[in-house]
């Protein structure tokens, strides 16, 4: 019987998902493996609802966002005899490997798996970009743009009622989206869990900015910060002292959906194969992430349970550029 895996795609959607099913897929069929879709993350590997894949099955899903597998969350994969059900439904499909698609949590899973027999290699995938052992994960590119076209237009109504605008991105416990998407476009507050700044202060640099001759702001504010983007406006707003006229855009889901830009289809692409290969080739417990620009492997026991700092040089050009 020929060799088997399984791909699933967990947490999260990230736009590129897609692009990764169809890399891994094809090229595993190019070694003469035979490729079974998970449905529903690991809910669905738990649920043995697994359908084969053939090279027409993942034909013009590369631009598409989202993932034709669907996904979900899965708290209780944390329990050793919910992974046991996991591990009976792969040895009742034949499955020899299996390829998780996903971020942080996901890679927690399938790093328990690895340690418990199963042949496990994660692909590196969340808008979060939160992942030790990727420079930048699939969907992060297409979020930080989608974040960005929204803080442009916005601007223009701020510029034409000089009005402060806070917008929320998402990113959890990471502020990458919002602090990316902020300096690129031109932000004179961001905010974020690492860089968490109280309402005072930021009322404070807002009433700053007007003394310098700006007559409208835009503050970016991450969803994982305290003092979050409801509490800024809401601070604002009741501010007796402040004669700000805050305005509350929350971008929410839209920055997952969307197709994916070119650079996150061809890291998706990139990746998966990469990821395939390893799998097929008997290597496990890792997570293919790009690196120095180049698709590499990081043991999944350095990477479970790891948030990725912010970029410290990113970090520093805040205060310069809110000039």
């Amino acid at each position: 019987m020929s060799k088997r895996i399984a791909i699933l795609t967990s947490g999260g959607d990230a736009p590129g998902m897609n692009a990764a099913i169809r890399a891994a897929t094809r090229s595993a069929i190019e070694r003469g493996v035979k490729v079974y879709g998970v449905r529903c993350g690991f809910s669905g590997l738990i649920q043995g609802d697994l359908i084969p894949l053939s090279a027409r099955d993942v034909g013009g899903i590369i631009e598409l966002g989202g993932t034709i597998l669907e996904s979900a969350r899965c708290p209780e994969f944390v329990n050793a005899t919910t992974r046991d059900m996991a591990r009976k439904q792969l040895h009742n499909h034949g499955i020899d490997g299996l390829l998780v698609i996903g971020g942080n949590g996901s890679q927690q899973g399938a790093y328990a798996l690895s340690q418990e027999g199963v042949s496990v290699v994660g692909v590196a995938s969340t808008i979060d970009n939160d992942l030790v052992g990727s420079d930048i994960t699939i969907g992060a590119d297409t979020a930080v743009n989608t974040a960005l076209e929204a803080i442009d237009r916005l601007r223009t109504t701020a510029k034409s009622h000089r009005r402060v605008f806070i917008v929320e991105t998402m990113g959890r416990d990471s502020g990458y989206l919002a602090l990316v998407s902020g300096l690129a476009g031109g932000a004179e507050v961001i905010v974020t869990p690492e860089c968490d700044l109280p309402p005072p202060v930021v009322r404070e640099l807002l009433e700053e900015a007007k003394r310098r001759g700006k007559r409208h702001a835009i503050v970016v504010v991450a969803e994982g910060a305290r003092n979050d983007a409801q509490t800024l406006f809401s601070f604002l707003c009741e501010d007796a002292e402040s004669d700000l006229k805050p305005r509350l855009t929350v971008l929410g889901h839209m920055q997952r959906g969307g197709r994916p830009t070119a650079f996150d289809r061809l890291l998706a692409t990139r990746l998966a194969a990469k990821a395939a290969t390893l799998l097929i080739d008997g290597q496990s417990g890792c997570l293919v992430g790009l690196l120095s620009d180049a698709a590499t492997a990081t043991p999944l026991a350095d990477v479970a349970g790891v948030n990725k700092p912010l970029s410290r040089e990113l970090l520093d050009l805040l205060d310069t550029m809110k000039l």
